[in-house]
């Protein structure tokens, strides 16, 4: 008899897959950076977050909308706050001390994004909760609240239906620009727990019915990767995330980039992928002796290596 430790989630290979000839654009959670930092490391072409991370639909739909509609921002989009200028549309890590160089990353922001979703292959898309805050002088849902008091704002549960019409909007505004785009939704596997346990729950079961509302409805090239049924299915114990007990920790996030390879990379990219991973890891390699023989010819090699692959996809730079 055999026995089973641990259940699998069947998984497919998907149609128009990822090679090096593709562009990438990640928007979203902290989960889409774990995962943009692998495409950056393998040296695809990506652009993520450009306005730092985005937890939830609402914020995601409002770059891409201001992108597609080159909106610039302006003095009265931002504030002043702990000694610094913040924009709640934007993650604190764009922040500054002042104001113009605050609307400069906003604005470069914005454009970085539009450029990149005209030529984008694919679009990943990850959904870290359904959890908003609304500002009560404005009545505009924030991407960030960067500590302003609590009382400043009301904490509302996206409905599913306006999760559905906000992934809607994003594949809208995108398609106007670019039509033969493959998106890639995924919820984040991070648990928000400081909503609560139960809210948790509510949030990540409200994004999961209305991505997988979006994708069967869609005629667009919409597919969806279950990132957070990976993490709590098949990886089912605390020592798979990090000390705090709520994000995936560098073996979980392996985990599941390695079954997001077999289902969205295309086979071609495998024998590149291990030549770049060996350059990288020569890069990192730190000798007893820099002027040795043996380290000279090391690095004649490494140059090598390098100079085959940027032979056969120039656009590669280390």
């Amino acid at each position: 008899m055999t026995i089973k430790l641990q259940t699998q989630i069947p998984l497919q290979k998907a149609q128009n897959q990822i090679d090096y000839d593709s562009r990438l654009v990640l928007l979203g959670s902290c989960f889409s950076e774990n995962i943009g930092q692998k495409f950056r490391y393998y040296k695809f072409r990506e652009l993520q977050n450009p306005f730092g991370i985005l937890f939830h639909p609402l914020a995601i739909a409002n770059l891409v909308s201001r992108a597609v509609l080159g909106k610039v921002y302006t003095e009265d989009d931002v504030f002043f706050f702990n000694e610094r200028w913040q924009c709640y549309d934007a993650h604190s890590d764009l922040s500054a001390v002042s104001k113009d160089s605050l609307l400069n990353a906003l604005n470069q922001g914005i454009e970085q994004t539009a450029n990149h979703l005209k030529q984008a292959t694919h679009i990943c898309i990850t959904l870290g909760t359904a959890w908003v805050y609304r500002h009560a002088e404005t009545d505009a849902v924030v991407a960030n609240c960067h500590k302003v008091p609590q009382k400043q704002f009301s904490k509302e549960l996206m409905r599913i239906e306006e999760i559905v019409a906000s992934l809607n909007s994003i594949m809208a505004s995108v398609q106007s620009l670019n039509p033969n785009a493959q998106f890639i939704f995924t919820v984040s596997p991070v648990r928000h727990l400081k909503d609560g346990f139960v809210e948790n729950q509510r949030s990540k079961a409200h994004l999961v019915a209305a991505v997988h509302e979006v994708v069967s409805a869609s005629t667009l090239k919409a597919d969806y990767f279950p990132s957070y049924e990976i993490q709590m299915d098949e990886l089912r114990d605390y020592r798979f995330y990090k000390e705090d007990m709520v994000h995936p920790n560098a073996l979980a996030v392996n985990y599941i980039w390695k079954k997001f390879v077999e289902v969205w990379l295309a086979s071609n990219t495998s024998s590149t992928m291990k030549k770049i991973e060996k350059v990288q890891k020569g890069m990192l390699h730190k000798p007893f002796n820099e002027n040795s023989d043996q380290h000279q010819k090391f690095l004649m090699k490494l140059n090598v290596l390098k100079s085959e692959i940027q032979k056969e996809f120039p656009h590669i730079q280390f």
